[in-house]
């Protein structure tokens, strides 16, 4: 067994949750170490990519890992009726993840993190203060020990419970093809199709930005077969996107949590971030935002506590007071879940026509609203904002929206 040396904390999934702690850790001064099961951070991405407005404005993301700004929505049917949405603002930019994570995994070994590809996370056991973390290369075992432990390994993350903390029990499962070369009529675009035949529970989706097309389907696994509902939807826009001028760049596939932020996502030994904390909307299903803000949240809380040892820190990274916030969201996720008939959406897309429809549309894709953490200071010791919602949980009751 080989045995490595002690680190402030190690970070076990290299997505972007993972990466955004680590950078920011490893910038502040910490010994921090990246573990994860692929050789590149570029290999295997699983998210769209898609930015909303609020994500653009608060965080520094570097413009040659973003494609071009989309404005125009257009909602279609399962009969084909087509609503179209325009917003005066440059809402979305779709990411080029496997760019984006290697740049910042280079500006956290830059900072002086350890990276370590090609490592399985088996377990960890407690040691004193710390915890031996139980890996493995290939079938090389390896032992190393951390004061903390940052699980950003997904949906199904096998660190929290490791940690002793809950795990995501509800999922949509997405699947999409990424093209380029597809030559693009009118301005960029976001296509999203409400047809609980090809995505029960979910929603389709093709979004041009002029560079790629990506064309995807989502839904609840037991209801659909994602690889035959994606194909369907190639068929039924493939003339019309023009689809056989491009060629596919990659396929991409995976969970998606929508049960919300858990319950409980911190603990003495570590916490967990981004999809192994649930945090992606229930709505929308709507991922980068919460993780951005989440991971951030969580290295500051991480920092703070490894620097005084007072665990009180760690009740600023409560789930249960994120969760209080997204109890509506939560209950039209339940609704959205029930609709299984095509007639159904169809009465639904017709409501959204009309004018407080329109609204309601506008604001779920045009809205400000974002994750409820506002962005963290970019100094580890400055003062954090209160948390957005009071955490009553103590109490006996939850304050939400």
């Amino acid at each position: 067994m080989r045995v490595g040396t002690m680190y402030d904390v190690a970070v076990v999934g290299a997505g972007l949750a993972g990466l955004q702690s680590a950078r920011l850790l490893a910038g502040w001064g910490l010994d921090v170490v990246i573990i994860d099961r692929k050789a590149d951070v570029a290999e295997r991405v699983h998210t769209t990519g898609i930015f909303v407005r609020r994500t653009l404005e608060d965080y520094d993301l570097p413009d040659d890992c973003l494609g071009p700004s989309i404005r125009e929505v257009v909602l279609v049917s399962p009969g084909g009726r087509a609503l179209a949405l325009s917003s005066d603002e440059d809402e979305f930019r779709v990411g080029r993840m496997g760019d984006l994570y290697r740049r910042w995994l280079g500006e956290a070994v830059d900072a002086g993190a350890t990276w370590m590809p090609r490592t399985d996370f088996l377990s960890l056991t407690p040691r004193g203060e710390a915890s031996a973390l139980h890996l493995r290369q290939g079938t090389d075992p390896i032992e190393l020990e951390a004061r903390f432990v940052i699980g950003a390994d997904g949906a199904t993350s096998h660190v929290a419970p490791a940690l002793g903390l809950p795990t995501n029990d509800e999922f949509l499962v997405g699947v999409e093809d990424v093209l380029e070369g597809v030559p693009l009529d009118g301005p960029p675009r976001f296509e999203v199709h409400l047809d609980p035949v090809i995505s029960p529970g979910y929603l389709a989706w093709v979004v041009h930005d002029g560079e790629e097309v990506h064309v995807g389907v989502g839904g609840y696994a037991d209801r659909f077969r994602p690889t035959e509902a994606l194909a369907e939807l190639r068929a039924r826009v493939g003339g019309r996107w023009r689809l056989d001028r491009g060629r596919k760049v990659e396929h991409r596939g995976g969970r998606i949590p929508v049960g919300g932020v858990l319950p409980r996502i911190a603990t003495p030994r570590g916490l967990v971030t981004g999809d192994a904390a649930g945090a992606v909307s229930p709505l929308t299903a709507g991922g980068l935002d919460p993780c951005l803000r989440l991971s951030a949240l969580g290295a500051h809380v991480a920092y703070r506590y490894l620097d005084d040892g007072d665990p009180a820190v760690l009740d600023r990274y409560d789930g249960g007071t994120f969760r209080a916030r997204f109890r509506s969201r939560l209950a039209l996720r339940r609704l959205l879940s029930l609709v299984r008939e095509p007639w159904m959406a169809e009465a639904g897309c017709w409501a959204l026509r009309t004018g407080p429809g329109r609204r309601l549309a506008d604001e779920v894709f045009f809205g400000h609203g974002s994750f409820p953490i506002e962005r963290p200071p970019t100094t580890p010791t400055a003062p954090l904002s209160p948390p957005a919602a009071a955490s009553s949980r103590r109490r006996g009751t939850w304050r939400g929206r």
